[in-house]
Formats: structure tokens, C-alpha cells, sequence
């Protein structure tokens, strides 16, 4: 069992919707748990364009990495997950407005279902 493990958790991003944490951290690598386009607080997901449903999602990131002392210019590696392959052009896009380069190492995948129905969800590990 680890010791140093610390559990990260904001009221800026949305609730976990399982049992999972928002993000946990080890030493100063920190894996930030997937986030879909839910609204803090309200937990109502974000509909409409792809744009949108992908800027919360990285304004959820966004929240959890600060709440863990870094920031999303801190990831090493993200994950995407999408449920249609013809959203990565977009989604690539929006990304850039919240990371500068050098950009972490990427997946993205397309995949038959997310949680609640929506078409993306994102991941990231960072080293703060």
C-alpha cells in the first residue's frame, strides 16, 4: 500500500459519478480521472456542439490540475476517448486553446459508448 498517496478533489470539476476519485497523487505524478462535459455544481452536461461538450471537459481537467498544484501545461500524457472519430479535427482544435507546446505525449480513440451518453471524455497524467 502506498503511503505518500493523496487523494485530489475540487468542487471546481464535477463530482465523481463512481467509485473514483477526481485525481490522485504519488510523489509528483498526479493521474487526473476522465472527465466528461458535466457543469460543477449543477452536474448537467454540456450540449450542442462538440466544441463546447470538449471546452468543459478541459475546464474540468483544468480545475482538477490546478487543485493539484500544477496545471494542464504540466500532463505528460492524455487520453481521449470519442465516440465518433469525425470530432478529432475539432477536438484537436480546443485542446490547443488549454495546452502550449511542447504538447503532451496522445491517444485518441473512438469508442462504442461513454458514460451519460456523451461523445467525449478525457484523461491526463501530469508532473507537477
Amino acid at each position: 500500500m502506498l503511503n505518500n498517496r493523496a487523494v485530489i478533489s475540487t468542487p471546481d470539476a464535477p463530482e465523481a459519478i463512481g467509485p473514483y476519485s477526481q485525481a490522485i497523487k504519488v510523489g509528483n505524478t498526479v493521474w487526473l480521472s476522465g472527465q466528461i462535459p458535466l457543469v460543477p455544481g449543477s452536474m448537467e452536461l454540456v450540449t450542442g456542439s462538440i466544441d463546447d461538450q470538449a471546452r468543459q471537459v478541459f475546464r474540468n481537467l483544468s480545475a482538477v490540475a490546478e487543485a493539484a498544484g500544477g496545471s494542464l501545461n504540466n500532463a505528460v500524457k492524455i487520453n481521449i476517448s470519442l465516440t465518433d472519430m469525425g470530432d478529432f479535427a475539432a477536438v484537436n482544435e480546443v485542446m490547443a486553446e488549454f495546452l502550449q507546446p511542447p504538447y503532451p505525449a496522445r491517444a485518441c480513440v473512438q469508442v462504442a459508448g461513454l458514460p451519460k451518453g456523451v461523445a467525449i471524455e478525457v484523461e491526463a497524467i501530469l508532473a507537477v
